[in-house]
């Protein structure tokens, strides 16, 4: 449809959504942030529905069905709603070329003003001031963290990638950004903007005690349960998703057992989602540095007996070296697998990542092993584990893909 894959910019999309005619009567709530954005709209839709809600839910990448992508109440959207979309923005469009991510964004966006959710929830595709979900002016906007990732759209510095995930702010409404150090980029563009932000560790935070934890915000809620999302991260994460549910509480009010609920019912795969036991299979969608350290975290404070089988698979556009510096403690085999797209580095590559950092020399040289499939290198790794060992499957999203598409397991939920 559009010769490029990303074309960044707002011109052409706004061009289509205003011939679509669509509005939104109820809070639109937009998350952006280098790592985090899926967790927080996952916890975000829980704790709403658990309130008796309606929420529009749009996030990306998918990993099994492009349905995943829209939600309404829980629920993806179906195929028929979907193709009907299809054919409205497809009309509208004329001759405008659009992107995948934008025509998406435009199918979600009409879907949702047909389907009169109580909210709605957009998660950035791609930085936020040039990104389609931008087009819509958030009541909320959220930007998670900040961290290096996809340098050749957003800049390779903290400062540069703050100003333009900083592009979702508005004049007069609630901005939140979800870690302590911001960028001064960020900071002033929400000055600048006249955006009413508020920051973790200065205007709301966490407390941790006994394997609870306090909110404190302009209210305190005490003796939380922890998230059923796995990882300390997801606390602090958690601790911005109740920021935002009291900057909206005068318009959809929510009571203190449905965000206990809904903290307690959360699902998202691949975000340390521990399929099996005996042994242990973890998918993780770590992709780059700042998820890969959290990822070891959590595999260091869960260590097993045995060995940790790792199945790896990663974009070449990514900071592998940086993820392979992380992990590398962690891990005692590695399993590399090709990604079916072009944009992968392939396991050749990753190989050569691995040896140049140290891995796989002298005794160690039967420790990796290349795969064309990411199936293939989790049967393989399955083979090698024993009872007491546990493997983890991470890197791109195709990698949790391509592990529970053909090997049977299907995206259970989360559980401990």
């Amino acid at each position: 449809m559009h010769p490029k894959n990303i074309d960044m910019g707002l011109e052409r999309i706004r061009i289509v959504k205003e011939r679509l005619g669509i509005r939104f009567d109820c809070p639109v709530v937009i998350v952006g942030g280098t790592n985090g954005k899926g967790s927080t709209c996952a916890m975000l839709q829980t704790i709403w529905k658990e309130a008796g809600y309606r929420v529009g839910l749009y996030t990306s990448p998918h990993i099994h069905r492009f349905n995943e992508r829209i939600r309404v109440d829980g629920e993806m959207a179906d195929d028929e709603t979907l193709v009907g979309c299809f054919e409205v923005v497809e009309a509208a469009r004329g001759d405008v070329a659009l992107t995948f991510f934008e025509f998406t964004t435009l199918v979600a966006l009409r879907l949702f003003a047909e389907a009169k959710p109580d909210a709605v929830v957009l998660e950035v595709g791609l930085g936020g001031r040039l990104d389609a979900v931008n087009l819509i002016d958030a009541d909320v906007a959220v930007v998670t963290n900040v961290a290096i990732d996809h340098v050749e759209y957003l800049g390779d510095t903290r400062e540069k990638i703050g100003f333009e995930k900083a592009g979702i702010y508005r004049r007069g409404r609630v901005a939140f950004y979800g870690d302590t150090s911001p960028p001064h980029a960020l900071v002033g563009h929400a000055l600048e903007t006249g955006a009413d932000l508020r920051i973790f560790g200065r205007d709301y935070f966490c407390r941790m005690h006994d394997g609870k934890w306090d909110y404190v915000g302009r209210k305190t809620l005490a003796e939380l349960p922890s998230p059923s999302l796995y990882g300390d991260n997801q606390i602090h994460n958690a601790t911005t998703v109740l920021a935002i549910v009291e900057a909206l509480q005068s318009r959809l009010p929510v009571a203190s057992d449905a965000i206990r609920r809904g903290l307690a019912h959360t699902e998202l795969p691949g975000r340390f989602q521990i399929l099996q036991d005996r042994p242990q299979i973890i998918l993780d969608v770590a992709h780059n540095p700042h998820a890969a350290a959290v990822l070891a975290k959590n595999l260091k404070k869960t260590k097993p007996s045995g060995m940790t089988h790792a199945v790896f698979g990663a974009m070449a556009d990514k900071d592998i070296d940086g993820v392979i510096a992380l992990m590398k403690d962690c891990i005692d085999r590695w399993y590399l697998t090709d990604l079916p797209l072009p944009r992968a580095a392939s396991a050749e590559v990753l190989k050569q990542k691995l040896m140049a950092a140290g891995i796989g020399q002298g005794k160690d040289s039967q420790c990796i092993s290349v795969y064309h499939h990411a199936a293939d290198a989790l049967a393989s790794a399955k083979n090698n584990a024993l009872k007491n060992d546990r493997i983890v499957a991470f890197g791109s999203f195709w990698v949790v893909t391509g592990v529970t598409e053909n090997s049977g397991l299907n995206s259970p939920t989360n559980h401990h």
